[in-house]
């Protein structure tokens, strides 16, 4: 499981966006987002450097991952 800590996220439109991109990898991945903490952890056969792509990509700055 990655856990990776992501700005700009706010509402349930984020949520979904944020789902939506890391999805877009694998239609299998488990993604919870927290908006409070501002962390998304994400259950996936898809490697770490691509989820993080994947966010950035949809307008999400993430700023540490593990």
């Amino acid at each position: 499981m990655y856990e990776l800590q992501v700005e700009n996220m706010s509402c349930g439109h984020c949520v979904a966006s944020v789902t939506k991109a890391v999805k877009a990898l694998d239609n299998g991945a488990q993604v919870a987002v927290d908006l409070a903490g501002k962390q998304v952890k994400v259950q996936s056969g898809a490697p770490l450097d691509a989820v993080k792509a994947a966010i950035v990509d949809a307008g999400y700055p993430v700023t540490s991952a593990r």
